[in-house]
């Protein structure tokens, strides 16, 4: 479930949110686009999704499951990582990027599972939250893909598509999750965030949305907001080729004299 810092053309945000009702039919197309919508992460454990959403900060699904195997390979318990020594460990995670601190935190909060909690996960959430490296969302997702609990995580990609779709006008993680859940049926929770991340993984990106594409667009707000941000920069990039075709020209004949 990764985490990214995105750049690049911005695209506004609408400003007001969507009725209820519209809310809620967003949520149902994509619900029935996404019907069998789970984490990319590979696991067979608790411990080993919690570790594996630690590392997926700032770094793709695909390059943590690539890092895992030889992760618990070498370390398959929480008594075992926690008695890594951390230069060991970074060089297993090195590719996941941030990897000192995550060598670090993996290290830490594994102890902590093996001294505090007897080698098993904790269900409860200020007991997830308290282990080192683990804030609300690393919580939420543990909590709900393998105990099953009605828990609403919120990355980078859920937070950019709830507001796109004018689920929410919130500007904390906090804010958009508490928007968001009070418009999803709590049997279903457990899966929201997982078709908001992966509608924004294959249409709803950051720099380039595909509106066209999108079985969303006819009711969300920010479909003629994207129309317009593009069209803008077709305009800006055609004047900037007149400019740049006039200013040759002019060089050209500057040089014939």
């Amino acid at each position: 479930m990764a985490e990214t810092i995105e750049t690049g053309p911005k695209i506004p945000f609408p400003r007001k949110r969507v009725t209820k009702a519209i809310a809620r039919e967003e949520l149902a197309i994509l619900e029935a686009a996404y019907p069998d919508a789970v984490t990319e992460l590979v696991y067979d454990s608790p411990f080993t999704l919690l570790i594996a959403v630690v590392l997926s900060a700032q770094c793709t699904d695909a390059r943590v499951n690539l890092t895992t195997p030889h992760l618990f390979a070498k370390y398959p318990k929480p008594a075992a990582l926690g008695s890594a020594a951390q230069e060991d460990v970074e060089a297993i995670v090195k590719s996941c990027g941030f990897f000192r601190t995550k060598a670090k935190n993996i290290i830490a909060a594994a102890a902590a599972i093996a001294s505090q909690h007897g080698g098993e996960v904790p269900r409860d959430r200020d007991a997830l939250e308290a282990l080192p490296g683990v804030g609300r969302k690393t919580a939420s997702v543990v909590m709900s893909v393998v105990f099953g609990d009605a828990a609403f995580a919120v990355d980078t990609h859920v937070f950019r598509v709830s507001k796109r779709l004018g689920l929410t006008l919130g500007t904390t993680p906090l804010s958009v999750e508490r928007d968001v859940v009070a418009l999803v049926p709590e049997e279903k929770l457990r899966h929201a965030h997982h078709w908001l991340i992966l509608h924004g993984r294959a249409i709803c990106k950051a720099q380039t949305p595909q509106c066209l594409r999108c079985p969303v667009a006819t009711i969300c707000p920010s479909a003629a907001i994207v129309a317009r941000v593009a069209t803008a920069k077709r305009h800006a990039k055609g004047r900037a080729g007149v400019k740049t075709l006039v200013k040759g020209t002019y060089v050209g004949i500057s040089r014939g004299r």
